[in-house]
């Protein structure tokens, strides 16, 4: 089985959770900085899939970390986890549930993207080196990288 073909098939088999996650973030959409539940959620799904956890970066920031191999090679992706102070229109059965709140610009997207790629990453093992998952706050203008990076 090619690689190309083994990825599609486990995200197959992982949709409907995804999905789920990403309904379930779109309904409980928070602003930068008060991002509890998000960074709750997204904290104890890394600690399942055997990550190294780090929470309160940046105040409510996340930084999952995963070592494979002896190799000294790093990699850092990144996803933002804040809403935006909007209230929602959009009918959906998952709309926020959080009045003038509302994941209007993706970020319960790109949080999910990067469970989805956190979970495929700790189940295969497919790389060589330490693996830097970062859930960034307050991306919306607070300044959520800037805390983090203070954070250290």
């Amino acid at each position: 089985m090619s690689p190309h073909q083994h990825i599609l098939d486990w995200l197959s088999d992982v949709a409907s959770d995804l999905h789920a996650v990403r309904q379930d973030i779109h309904a409980h959409p928070e602003l930068g900085f008060e991002e509890n539940r998000t960074s709750a959620l997204v904290a104890q799904s890394l600690r399942n899939w055997g990550y190294e956890v780090h929470t309160g970066i940046g105040q409510t920031g996340v930084v999952g970390v995963l070592r494979n191999g002896s190799s000294s090679r790093k990699l850092g992706i990144r996803a933002d986890m804040d809403a935006l102070p909007i209230i929602e229109n959009t009918g959906a059965s998952y709309s926020s549930q959080h009045a003038g709140c509302m994941h209007a610009c993706g970020h319960d997207g790109h949080t999910t993207m990067l469970l989805g790629a956190a979970r495929y990453l700790a189940a295969t093992r497919q790389f060589d080196g330490t693996l830097n998952l970062i859930f960034q706050p307050a991306e919306e203008g607070q300044g959520g990288a800037e805390a983090m990076l203070a954070d250290g």
